[in-house]
């Protein structure tokens, strides 16, 4: 296994100069940098294996279809999936939430049920289910959050009812890194006879994740937060749930026959994913598994919780610099979002991007999050197994500068 000082070579984006200042890349929970590996897994493939995956008979078809049947079989033992045929490829997490909403949630919600999720979610977990509803007659319901933003299990009951049919929940919030307890919700949500959709996307690129032991129903993450190419990404879903859905785009890949008046479709996975898929880019997510396996999740998520602590404890010395989230990095994954008295997020962004440093600013796609928050906006830090604490310390001097270009 390669030590963390060691990883850092494999990312040549992170050898350069940002306005004359060695690049600080802490905008992981938007997208992660790729190593040299993923890029020579997607360079390969249009080098020297470009074709239809499933069709052709032909070598170069055949080579494509078991490299991109192979990244399949990975993503489902890295996430412990009982099959890869519960394995979904997608464009990304919001692709698959949207899936879940406009199957499963169109066959089996109806007029007076709930939907339930919390002020936690990002746009992505929160706006199919809010337009479900408004099709459906049904109700979406909030979970309450603590004072630090995390889910307890009493608010999650607190809400539950027979009601209720789908529980979507983020396994990690992108804004407070707030990890809830998917393993008890399960348990809760299926005593009522519901089903737990969970957003993965700022949980699998840094911690190990079981979907068989926390028993989720579907969960959903994107292979560009996990050092992939963008417009890669998972759905699993339980068999049970899979099989029982119908499609929900149309066209070549998907289908088994087609008469004049009807058509039947292939089994699952291959059901959902209609037309020509994403083949390198989901050939260099299987190469990104087999990355971060070689790596071990646990030793990234105890590399990233112990960038986080030291992060926390070196921001909370500045002085009007208020931080949202548990204080405690081990009950966060590896961000920090927060604000500077006076000084609004973007500007923030701007003066440390001038000392090289990339961090985010906005509302992060969570605006119901930022309303219970009481902003309009925060800044986020966010790191990953390449980061240092040595870059932390140049994050660091960044905000002081920042308070002082301000004269605060």
């Amino acid at each position: 296994m390669k030590n963390f000082a060691q990883i850092r070579s494999d990312f040549t984006i992170l050898n350069q100069e940002v306005n004359e200042k060695p690049l600080v890349y802490l905008d992981n929970a938007a997208t992660s940098q790729k190593p040299k590996q993923v890029i020579e897994a997607l360079s390969r493939y249009y080098t020297e294996d470009n074709a239809n995956v499933h069709r052709g008979v032909h070598t170069l078809a055949g080579r494509a279809t078991d490299a991109f049947e192979a990244a399949r079989s990975k993503v489902a033992k890295f996430i412990s999936a009982k099959s890869s045929s519960e394995v979904i490829f997608t464009r990304g997490t919001t692709t698959a939430l949207n899936l879940v909403a406009d199957s499963y949630g169109e066959a089996n919600v109806a007029e007076g049920d709930e939907i339930v999720i919390s002020y936690l979610e990002h746009h992505s977990n929160l706006i199919p289910w809010q337009q479900l509803a408004k099709r459906k007659g049904a109700t979406l319901r909030y979970v309450e959050l603590e004072a630090d933003g995390s889910i307890t299990l009493e608010a999650v009951q607190s809400v539950l009812s027979e009601k209720t049919k789908i529980v979507a929940l983020a396994h990690v919030s992108n804004v407070m890194g707030v990890i809830a307890p998917l393993k008890e919700i399960a348990e809760l949500v299926h005593s009522v006879g519901a089903v737990l959709v969970a957003d993965g996307a700022q949980a699998v690129p840094h911690m190990p994740v079981s979907v068989t032991d926390l028993d989720v129903d579907f969960y959903a993450f994107s292979g560009h937060k996990m050092l992939a190419p963008t417009g890669t990404g998972v759905l699993y879903g339980k068999r049970e749930w899979l099989e029982r859905m119908e499609p929900t785009e149309f066209g070549g890949e998907m289908i088994d026959f087609v008469e004049l008046f009807d058509s039947t479709w292939k089994e699952i996975p291959w059901k959902f994913e209609a037309g020509t898929p994403t083949i390198g880019g989901e050939i260099a997510l299987g190469t990104a598994v087999d990355y971060l396996s070689e790596i071990g999740m646990e030793n990234i998520h105890a590399y990233e919780e112990e960038l986080t602590a030291y992060a926390l404890s070196e921001m909370q010395k500045i002085e009007g610099l208020t931080i949202y989230g548990p204080l405690d990095a081990r009950k966060r994954c590896g961000l920090v979002t927060f604000n500077l008295d006076g000084i609004h997020p973007h500007d923030v962004a701007t003066v440390l991007d001038e000392e090289g440093v990339a961090v985010r600013a906005g509302h992060h796609c969570a605006q119901p999050l930022m309303k219970w928050l009481g902003v309009q906006s925060t800044a986020r830090a966010s790191f990953y197994l390449y980061n240092t604490k040595e870059e932390i310390d140049v994050f660091i001097r960044g905000l002081q500068l920042t308070k002082e270009y301000f004269g605060l």
